[in-house]
């Protein structure tokens, strides 16, 4: 056989294989895209099923999240809420409009602050809230106790010095608790800006009261990742034809 045959059937042979490859290559990046775009737009419809944004409306929450954070909040029932959530609740007394607390008591509780050591208490046990501002002070500057009616929760701001909450409110008459039903959704995390951005993690502080402990988190952590493995897999997969063009050429060119 001559040289230029057998070149002719090398260069047949190689280009069998590149038209091969670049066939299988073209199929999974086209999978990789279509792949993708479900896992992005699933992960967007599910988180906009479950979620809403807000809008923190003061600094009474501080430092846990701050006037003008845009928040998340899982959509809830009232009947849901334990203590230690943050959630988004609106009652025509506070103004009637949403607003961001969080629970301390939820109803047949007595809450009162505060003990020896400044502390909360809930049903006479004392709680060590870590979430404060002021984690050296006393729980309130000013002394309360309550009871809270079945049915409603007890508010505080985690900024105690200034949050306007049920402790202002204590001559109404459910004592200054909101009933659950006011109760929309269960904040989960911070979107903006983006140097808070991250989950609100849940308490452990009311864990040893009765009743159910707190609450888990909601999907929010799963959406976010299905949304951004479906950003990778989109431009991975659109990237691969471009890529492998120029692999090809260069490979023209050296042969």
């Amino acid at each position: 056989m001559s040289t230029s045959t057998r070149t002719g059937t090398r260069t047949a042979t190689g280009r069998a294989g590149e038209q091969g490859g670049g066939r299988i290559g073209r199929i999974t990046s086209g999978l990789a895209v279509a792949l993708g775009c479900v896992l992005f737009l699933g992960g967007f419809v599910w988180g906009a099923l479950l979620y809403r944004p807000y809008t923190v409306p003061t600094g009474s929450m501080t430092p846990t999240v701050d006037a003008g954070d845009k928040i998340l909040a899982q959509r809830i029932d009232g009947s849901e809420v334990r203590r230690g959530d943050i959630v988004v609740f609106t009652d025509p007394l506070w103004g009637d409009v949403p607003m961001v607390k969080r629970v301390v008591a939820v109803g047949g509780d007595k809450v009162a602050c505060c003990d020896k050591q400044g502390r909360l208490t809930v049903d006479g046990k004392p709680v060590d809230e870590p979430y404060r501002l002021d984690t050296e002070g006393p729980a309130s500057p000013t002394p309360f106790s309550a009871t809270v009616p079945r049915g409603n929760l007890f508010m505080m701001g985690d900024n105690r010095a200034t949050s306007e909450d049920s402790r202002l409110r204590l001559g109404d008459a459910d004592n200054g608790s909101v009933p659950r039903g006011t109760v929309s959704a269960r904040v989960d995390g911070v979107a903006w800006p983006f140097g808070r951005a991250g989950m609100v993690e849940r308490t452990g502080a009311f864990a040893a009261l009765p009743g159910e402990g707190p609450s888990d988190h909601g999907p929010l952590r799963t959406v976010g990742v299905a949304i951004a493995a479906g950003v990778v897999l989109i431009f991975a997969g659109a990237a691969y034809g471009p890529v492998a063009d120029r692999a090809r050429r260069r490979a023209a060119r050296r042969s």
